[in-house]
């Protein structure tokens, strides 16, 4: 074939011999070098999405940029929190390039007015990474932006949503700021206090400024580990009680109530702090009135006890001894009865102070109950010691007292009881000095008495007699005896006063002067008085109707309400007569001056019951108690009959008596009449009506019936034989 003109042959290489087998072995290193980078690019390709697949499971987002800020590698997270950005996101793409666009859309409010500045800002924090911010989008989203740089001068950019967490804090912070508890947050390192509230600031009067200075320790009022101490739970208020000092000085009562948190990234604990100063003081007191009498602030018996106790104790251990005073007022319900309780109340204040400058600072002075005050006094080595405490006592109270422009003048006595030999216990201790205290008022009021053996013999048998006694008014065992009342100008019989007697099983007939007043202490006076009221009007019904029946009343029964409806009830059930009662009272009962018992006593009399005085003379005014209550009958009290014949005085005393009764048209009946001259005199002086033994002692229903079967024999012989008629009852 022909040349083309005008272009030369291509020279071919020529090629050394055996040239096949070269050319083979040149192909198949660069075959196998195509495989090794076929090879690496597919081991590169397969790390790059091992690397991805490993950045896209984190829930942070994390981006990958060169030395010039262009994106390498980012992960889905990343693309989910710029999500109206993540279009702008490709490889080589800039950074810088993609915030302008951001700022140009809108992506980010805190660019608004700023953009330039804040740009510039922005990309001087991506250079110059190492410090944590945050980021606003649009959306309101909070992105917590972290950057760090590469070996090769690039960097590793990490983003979290802290949106929730932002919302927490600003939830946590509006119920901080705004709580009215007082709350406090301090380093759970060092214990530096890191925020207040204004409640906070507003309680204890630091400055928030000066609170940021303190740690939670310099406002302890005393040293002592903090609130969290040994707690380590994060999810549970913990309570401590604590004191603090306010920035005035004063002191204050917290119920603290801690928890352990993250407060500025750092841990810190939350402690919420509930003022209970005012509770504390209620409950201190409380506590105080529980040991103590709140009118006088003295100690009370509780306390007594237990410090007697106490005393007690150190006596066995030292051989020593010691004495147990009880002082108690001698007429102090006077006081209050004439002056009022206003001014009785600022006695007993009076005395209180009194006795405890009295004492030593190591005795004790306590309450016991209205009118009465115990000392306790230690470390004695001989009775004649709590002699002259109890003197110099009975002086210190006895002096004047001046109150609300009343000089008040109150004398005392005090009951001595002596430890170890009079009680080795508190309570025994106490009984034996109660029963000094009664001797020395009963023997003479003013002075002091020790206590003896006698007295706990005299106590126990008063004990037996309050046992026995109460069973007798339950198995209705005591009966009445019946005295005569005789006319002295005929001798006949008018009536009969009905005596309570008790037939003790085993100590026979037991008098009431022994068993009256056990009866009046313990309550049993208004069963006991029901029983001889209803039995005396039973015995009088079968008795001749001109005959009465005389039946003595306790002052108690008075103030039981219901008298009135017992007698009303009595004579219904009985069938007497009401005009053929008649009860007996004492003055004392007018001491009173009750408008209950005046109104009980004139409902009675117009019933048509008689109501007699008994005892006169003997009470403190009886002439003005004639003038409260018209009386039916007034009986002279046998101190001023007996000896009648022979002491003016007396006759003096029952001459006035008996013309009083004529001017007012009372009967007057002379009691103890028991001789002849007595009698004598009663008749000439004008007396109308006698009791005594003179005529007959008291005597059993039985007996009763027996004599006035007699005086109606007598009744038709001569109308002056008055002698004869009543030699019957004798």
């Amino acid at each position: 074939m022909a040349r083309r003109a005008g272009r030369p042959a291509k020279p071919r290489p020529k090629l050394p011999g055996n040239g096949g087998p070269r050319i083979a072995a040149v192909a198949n290193d660069i075959a196998l070098t195509r495989m090794e980078a076929e090879a690496a690019i597919a081991e590169a390709r397969k790390s790059h999405e091992r690397l991805r697949e490993a950045i896209d499971i984190l829930p942070q987002g994390i981006v990958f940029l060169d030395a010039e800020g262009r994106y390498i590698l980012w992960n889905k997270k990343y693309a989910e929190i710029y999500n109206r950005s993540s279009d702008l996101f490709e490889h080589g793409a800039r950074l810088q390039d993609t915030i302008r666009v951001g700022v140009e859309r809108g992506d980010y409010p805190e660019a608004a007015g700023r953009e330039e500045e804040w740009i510039a800002e922005r990309l001087t924090k991506l250079y110059q990474p190492g410090e944590r911010h945050e980021q606003t989008l649009s959306d309101g989203r909070c992105i917590l932006i972290e950057e760090r740089l590469t070996g090769d001068g690039g960097i590793i950019g990490l983003r979290v949503d802290i949106t929730e967490l932002k919302q927490r804090e600003a939830s946590f912070r509006l119920l901080f700021d705004s709580n009215p508890v007082p709350m406090i947050v301090c380093a759970l390192d060092d214990e530096r206090i890191l925020g207040v509230n204004d409640a906070a600031i507003e309680h204890y009067g630091y400055s928030r400024e000066e609170f940021e200075k303190l740690t939670i320790r310099s406002i302890q009022a005393f040293e002592s580990e903090p609130p969290w101490a040994g707690d380590h739970s994060n999810d549970e208020f913990t309570a401590r009680t604590w004191k603090h000092v306010r920035a005035d000085g004063t002191l204050i009562d917290l119920a603290i109530y801690s928890r352990q948190l993250i407060y500025a990234d750092q841990p810190a604990v939350l402690l919420a702090l509930m003022d209970i100063t005012e509770r504390k003081r209620a409950e201190a007191r409380l506590a105080f009135m529980a040991q103590h009498d709140a009118l006088t602030g003295l100690p009370n018996r509780n306390v007594l006890r237990q410090h007697i106790d106490d005393i007690l104790l150190h006596t066995r251990r030292n051989a020593e001894k010691a004495a147990l005073l009880i002082l108690g007022l001698d007429n102090f319900k006077a006081v209050n009865d004439t002056l009022g309780h206003g001014i009785g109340d600022n006695l007993l204040r009076g005395v209180a102070k009194r006795l405890r400058s009295t004492l030593r600072e190591e005795d004790m002075v306590a309450r016991l109950n209205s009118d009465e005050f115990a000392i306790v006094q230690g470390g004695l080595t001989r009775p004649e010691d709590a002699v002259l405490l109890a003197r110099r006592l009975l002086e210190a109270v006895g002096e004047s007292y001046v109150l609300d422009g009343h000089s008040v003048v109150i004398g005392a006595s005090v009951g001595i009881a002596m430890a170890p030999g009079d009680g080795d216990e508190s309570e025994k201790l106490l009984k034996h000095a109660a029963m000094a205290l009664s001797r020395a008022k009963n023997d003479s009021r003013g002075t002091f008495s020790f206590f003896e053996a006698e007295m706990d013999a005299r106590a126990q048998s008063r004990r037996k007699i309050e046992i026995d006694l109460r069973e007798a008014v339950q198995g209705d065992m005591l009966r009445p005896y019946y005295q005569p009342l005789v006319d002295l100008a005929t001798g006949r019989i008018t009536g009969f006063e009905a005596l309570v007697r008790w037939p003790h099983p085993e100590r026979g007939m037991i008098s009431p002067a022994e068993f009256i007043p056990v009866a009046e202490e313990t309550g049993l006076i208004n069963a006991l008085g029901g029983q001889m009221l209803h039995r005396a009007c039973a015995d009088a019904a079968l008795w001749p109707d001109d005959v009465r029946v005389a039946v003595n009343l306790s002052p108690l029964q008075f103030r039981s309400g219901n008298l009135l409806s017992l007698v009303m009830e009595t004579l219904k059930q009985t069938g007497l007569p009401a005009r053929r009662l008649e009860l007996e009272i004492t003055e004392t009962l007018l001491l009173e001056k009750s408008s209950q018992v005046l109104a009980t006593l004139h409902a009675l009399r117009a019933l048509g019951v008689r109501i007699s005085m008994d005892d006169f003379g003997t009470g403190y005014s009886s002439l003005s108690y004639l003038r409260s209550f018209p009386f039916d009958k007034i009986k002279v009290d046998q101190s001023f009959v007996r000896d009648l014949g022979t002491n003016p005085e007396a006759q003096a005393i029952v001459r006035a008596i008996i013309s009083l009764g004529a001017g007012l048209g009372v009967t007057i009946t002379a009691e103890g009449v028991e001789t002849e001259s007595e009698l004598s005199c009663l008749r000439a002086e004008g007396c109308q009506e006698g009791q005594g033994f003179l005529f007959s002692r008291a005597r059993p229903n039985a007996e009763i019936v027996g004599l006035l079967k007699a005086q109606s024999g007598v009744d038709s012989a001569a109308p002056g034989d008055a002698v004869a008629k009543a030699a019957l009852v004798a």
